[in-house]
């Protein structure tokens, strides 16, 4: 009788194992949970959301523009601030009222609106801005809101008690573009830098089109446990991504 119980309660345990197991391994499934006219923002993982806004271009139309919220601990950092003021009040106001995490840190990864033209208000509520030097450099040319901290190739800052970094592999849309990578659930947040699936090239005017494979290339190598990549405009997905943005701009 004993050795039967026994069995049993090996056997339980097993299919309790493999129950934990497949949960784990069962991925996270996206939900939208704030969506206005002028912002829209998806969980994309138990720790990150994807924010996205719209910018009116003269050439592409409405175009809609992501950036990236990560969290740990009641504590958030974004990559990218919506394209103006009035969206990145709505942002901050739904990770601090909804969420009820402090923001510790605005970063814009390059000089283009969709990626600071929101900056004002991030300033507005004594909310730190982190982008590179050149940057820096090139919003105060424009005339843009410039970032109040800069770093030259690569930034740690912690959330909670995780990390990000940002980091610039060189040259590609723009002269200045970092990337983002949130180590702890492998989201790599490309930015303008990447593409989705099917994009075209898009804007050149700011571009160092030569350049740009071989940027993505270091990239690619710097994360090989990449999950999920955001580009700056369209679909989420995996390092596909990376090999389709490679591939747009492979020198022939």
């Amino acid at each position: 009788m004993k050795i039967m119980i026994k069995a049993f309660l090996a056997i339980l345990l097993s299919c309790s194992a493999v129950m934990v197991n497949a949960q784990k391994n069962e991925a996270f499934k996206p939900k939208v949970v704030y969506q206005s006219d002028a912002l829209m923002i998806t969980q994309i993982s138990k720790n990150a959301y994807e924010h996205v806004s719209y910018l009116q271009t003269q050439d592409f139309g409405k175009v809609p523009c992501n950036g990236l919220v990560v969290s740990d601990h009641k504590e958030a950092i974004i990559f990218d601030t919506p394209t103006n003021d009035k969206s990145s009040e709505e942002l901050i106001k739904w990770i601090t009222d909804q969420l009820h995490f402090k923001i510790k840190a605005i970063i814009p990864t390059h000089f283009h609106d969709d990626c600071l033209g929101g900056l004002k208000a991030f300033h507005d509520h004594r909310i730190p801005s982190y982008a590179s030097f050149k940057t820096i450099a090139l919003a105060k040319e424009k005339g843009f809101v410039v970032p109040e901290n800069g770093f030259k190739d690569a930034l740690t800052l912690k959330v909670g008690k995780e990390t990000i970094t940002a980091k610039f592999f060189g040259e590609g849309h723009t002269r200045d573009n970092v990337v983002g990578y949130f180590p702890s659930e492998n989201i790599l947040f490309g930015g303008c830098l990447i593409k989705e699936i099917d994009a075209t090239k898009g804007y050149l005017g700011d571009a160092n089109v030569e350049a740009w494979s071989n940027t993505v290339e270091r990239v690619k190598k710097a994360y090989p446990k990449v999950k999920l990549v955001i580009p700056g405009h369209g679909e989420r997905g995996n390092s596909k991504l990376l090999d389709y943005t490679i591939g747009l701009f492979k020198v022939k």
